[in-house]
């Protein structure tokens, strides 16, 4: 599998800010969904941009 590259990837607070809903709910949906971050830094978890959808879907 390819490594994706870094700004290719979001953070909870980037993928909230794309799909124009709060923190909050991005993260709780992640959290339902028990979605796995694709990298992880410090204590910021990145994801990719095929989890946009999944968050999109479930928030409404």
């Amino acid at each position: 599998m390819k490594r994706e590259k870094q700004e290719d990837l979001l953070t909870a607070g980037g993928v909230a800010k794309e799909l124009g809903v709060s923190d909050a709910k991005v993260k709780k949906v992640i959290k339902e969904l028990a979605i796995q971050p694709n990298a992880k830094k410090g204590v910021c978890n990145y994801y990719s941009r095929d989890v946009i959808e999944k968050i999109k879907v479930a928030i409404k």
